[in-house]
């Protein structure tokens, strides 16, 4: 095994989005510098990092640069060119690697790997052609066809109800490799965290409750009141895919909740998630600071709650459509504690912030985030 990169040490991030952003604030809090390899001047990330390299991410001799003046290269974003992860493990450590990032960055190869894991699936087909349009109708309308690649927040989707259907559909989207998936009825929709270090050894937040707006997260609250079972299914999931994908870093499992309590694994997003921002606040080790640990082979923190119960909201550019919120309105509620990208332009759906609440329950925790931001 490796030796563990200490603090003092210079941590590689590709992406200089708010992930990053948050990443590094943890980062530099335990010690280490950070260097943000980003195409955008004055990004999240580069505003707080020690060095910001500004360069395409297909630029490799920049790319090797970047990675010989760190320790190792972790990524706050999945659509890493692999030219670019094969440029940096040259030098160093890109961790989580390129096992994981494969089999996430195209939906087809990410829905495989997961049933060849023995993870519970919807029925799905790939579809790369017109000649698989009528074999894909055996997954059964209504579906959802997915672009196979490039797509989050609910971007290159479309529902589709009949086999005419499916056919404009694929047209629509460009004819391209697509995945057409079992619309699947579900109760709730959920997502669990976890770590794993050098050594094997992982950790796994409880699964935190999610509710979604136009296919954006908008609400995520824990504890997620699930039944004992359905969190141990839940948790179960990441495990296997951290240890079968052989995942050194930190990864997000997203989840559909079925009626009779059992799980589906919907995505894998092998970095920081949307819906673990509310550990900033509510655990003992917040999955940025997780992510360092992995990444550099510590010990990985507690996961423990340190309060009884914390809800986050998204805070979009529509917050600010009628010029600048109202940040003491909101501040003024109790429990509520808020966070800011450093994003100048402010535009409809574009994530900007987010604010998290505590509280003595969920339903509390919730009630006063919501209300906070319905101050703005």
């Amino acid at each position: 095994m490796s030796e563990p990169i200490l603090p003092g040490a210079t941590i590689g991030m590709l992406g200089g989005g708010q992930l990053g952003r948050m990443f590094t604030l943890a980062a530099r809090a335990m010690g280490y510098r950070v260097a943000v390899l980003v195409p955008e001047h004055d990004s999240p990330t580069a505003q707080v990092a020690d060095v910001a390299h500004e360069a395409a991410y297909d630029d490799v001799e920049a790319v090797e640069r970047f990675a010989s003046e760190v320790s190792v290269v972790t990524y706050e974003f999945e659509n890493v060119p692999s030219a670019t992860v094969e440029a940096a493990e040259r030098h160093v450590p890109v961790r989580p690697g390129r096992a994981l990032l494969h089999a996430v960055q195209e939906r087809s190869r990410e829905k495989q790997a997961l049933a060849d894991l023995g993870l519970p699936v919807a029925p799905f087909a790939v579809i790369d052609s017109a000649a698989d349009l009528e074999q894909a109708h055996e997954v059964g309308f209504p579906s959802i066809l997915k672009t196979a690649a490039w797509g989050y927040d609910g971007k290159g989707q479309r529902r589709v109800a009949s086999a005419d259907d499916l056919a404009a559909s694929f047209y629509d989207l460009g004819s391209v490799r697509t995945v057409l998936e079992q619309e699947i009825s579900f109760v709730a929709e959920a997502s669990v965290i976890g770590a794993r270090s050098l050594d094997g050894a992982i950790a796994v937040y409880e699964p935190f409750l999610n509710h979604h707006a136009n296919h954006i997260l908008d609400v995520t609250v824990v504890p997620a009141g699930l039944p004992p079972a359905t969190e141990e299914a839940a948790e179960d999931a990441v495990r296997t895919i951290l240890e079968g994908l052989d995942v050194v870093g930190l990864l997000c499992v997203e989840l559909f909740i079925l009626g009779d309590g059992s799980v589906l694994v919907n995505e894998v997003a092998p970095r920081p998630h949307n819906s673990g921002h509310v550990t900033i606040n509510a655990h003992a080790t917040n999955q940025f600071a997780q992510q360092v640990r992995a990444v550099c082979g510590l010990p990985l923190g507690s996961t423990e709650m340190v309060v009884p119960a914390a809800a986050m909201a998204n805070l979009l550019g529509d917050v600010w459509a009628n010029g600048e919120p109202d940040w003491p309105a909101a501040l003024a509620t109790p429990g509520n504690s808020l966070h800011l990208y450093g994003k100048a332009e402010p535009r409809p759906g574009r994530k900007m912030g987010h604010l998290t609440a505590t509280g003595a329950d969920p339903a509390e925790a919730e009630a006063r985030v919501r209300a906070a931001r319905a101050a703005l």
